[in-house]
């Protein structure tokens, strides 16, 4: 069974892979497909863990590749935190694309863009993930707890306790 970590960015997921790494039954990585085009962009190997949040962008064909058969996590983080992170990394990354691709550049305050960005992909996430047989909901303010939850859902065998002390380390900390 494959893993989706679904979720807007800026909200924990680089962290959520490393803990993932201490898991032996599944392999793990974060933006592994990031440049692929077409079809190999979502061929993940077999009993593989994802997190990429340009997925939200993928959401019908990674229904229609994995459907029901995939396990997903919609993984949040509080918003104004998240805000403030995408903040802290200026005028780069998935929210300039947002801003010239989505709203051509039209003048918009960049904390009313990023809030409009995340409300716009949770939303999405929230959509696609309402009729998941498979499916948990993962706030980063309780990643230990829910990441515990996470290893059992998902029959995870390898050490937790290493797994859990990623949570400790700030992975990909925005300055």
């Amino acid at each position: 069974m494959n893993v989706f970590i679904l979720n807007t960015g800026r909200c924990g997921s680089t962290t959520f892979i490393k803990a993932c790494e201490h898991i032996s039954n599944f392999s793990a990585g974060h933006e592994s497909r990031l440049k692929i085009p077409g079809e190999e962009r979502l061929s993940y190997p077999a009993n593989h863990i994802e997190a990429d949040n340009r997925l939200s962008w993928f959401l019908g064909r990674l229904d229609q590749a994995y459907g029901d058969d995939a396990f997903y996590v919609h993984l949040t983080r509080d918003k104004a935190a998240t805000i403030n992170s995408f903040a802290k990394r200026g005028h780069m990354g998935i929210i300039k694309a947002w801003r010239e691709g989505v709203y051509l550049d039209a003048f918009m305050n960049d904390r009313v863009l990023t809030e409009d960005y995340i409300d716009t992909v949770n939303a999405n996430i929230k959509l696609f993930m309402q009729n998941k047989k498979h499916r948990m909901q993962f706030n980063l303010e309780q990643a230990k707890q829910h990441f515990a939850e996470f290893w059992r859902l998902i029959g995870a065998k390898g050490n937790l306790e290493q797994a859990l002390q990623e949570w400790d380390i700030r992975h990909n900390e925005s300055t």
